[in-house]
């Protein structure tokens, strides 16, 4: 399947929230669309169904990049592979593509050890390909690639920056603490959507707070900035005004559903 000519990337949130049960927010998943490709950032619990409800089917799928291990965003990626195959295998016409950081090949096969052959696909329509470790890495398509960095969250945690051939770029942090790769991923990038867990009065190792996340926009030179993973503590917190401190640009807070158009 090749993208066609296009100026724009389409973004929708399907999952702005994080382990926690939410009836307002799903665990962490984006979906980046670039012509007919339907690239899937993370899959964590309820992707599927939010999925659904942007009017999508998992059989539109062409990639689907993870960017580390926690269950709160691979959560759904044995049942969506299994959703492949029912109700007809052959719907799906062109192979899923799936891509992750170091270790990716490993944690598949032990997937696969725990579910067997109904998490694979015939015809060759499953693809696994993992990252170069400690390097900026690069998947390119027709018209438009796909970058990888390291980032400091897990050891196979990785942020990815997706971008069309003369066109626009968006940047997805997965989780993580202060980067400078994500801040070298993220340069000049028309959006960044940034992970900003907890308020910055309650920071946790291993993810970024709004002014964190600010900093890290603005020493990109990130021209809009999108925060997402909500924990329940950020509700009562004005999270766009914490993120002023260090950002002047433009601030958006994710939503499940919540979609928009770069380029």
């Amino acid at each position: 399947m090749n993208a066609t000519p296009t100026a724009a990337i389409h973004v929708t949130v399907l999952g702005s929230g994080t382990c926690v049960p939410s009836l307002a927010r799903s665990a962490c998943s984006l979906l980046m669309t670039v012509g007919d490709q339907r690239l899937l950032f993370d899959i964590g619990p309820g992707s599927m169904r939010r999925l659904l409800e942007a009017g999508v089917r998992v059989q539109e799928l062409s990639h689907v990049c993870i960017s580390h291990f926690h269950p709160d965003h691979t959560g759904e990626l044995a049942p969506l592979i299994f959703a492949n195959k029912y109700p007809d295998a052959t719907l799906r016409q062109d192979p899923l593509t799936l891509l992750g950081g170091p270790g990716f090949l490993d944690f598949m096969k032990r997937l696969e050890g725990v579910y067997g052959h109904w998490i694979t696909l015939d015809r060759g329509m499953l693809k696994w390909i993992e990252a170069a470790p400690d390097e900026r890495w690069e998947y390119a398509a027709d018209d438009w690639r796909l970058e990888t960095i390291p980032v400091s969250h897990n050891p196979e945690s990785v942020a990815f920056r997706l971008s069309i051939n003369g066109g626009p770029a968006v940047v997805y942090s997965g989780d993580t603490d202060y980067s400078e790769n994500l801040v070298d991923l993220a340069r000049d990038v028309d959006l960044l959507i940034c992970e900003a867990a907890h308020p910055d009065e309650q920071p946790v190792a291993g993810h970024l707070t709004p002014s964190m996340a600010g900093r890290i926009a603005s020493e990109a030179g990130a021209r809009q900035l999108m925060l997402t993973h909500f924990y329940p503590d950020c509700e009562a917190v004005d999270l766009a005004a914490q993120c002023r401190r260090t950002y002047s640009g433009p601030v958006l807070l994710a939503h499940d559903l919540m979609h928009l158009e770069v380029g």
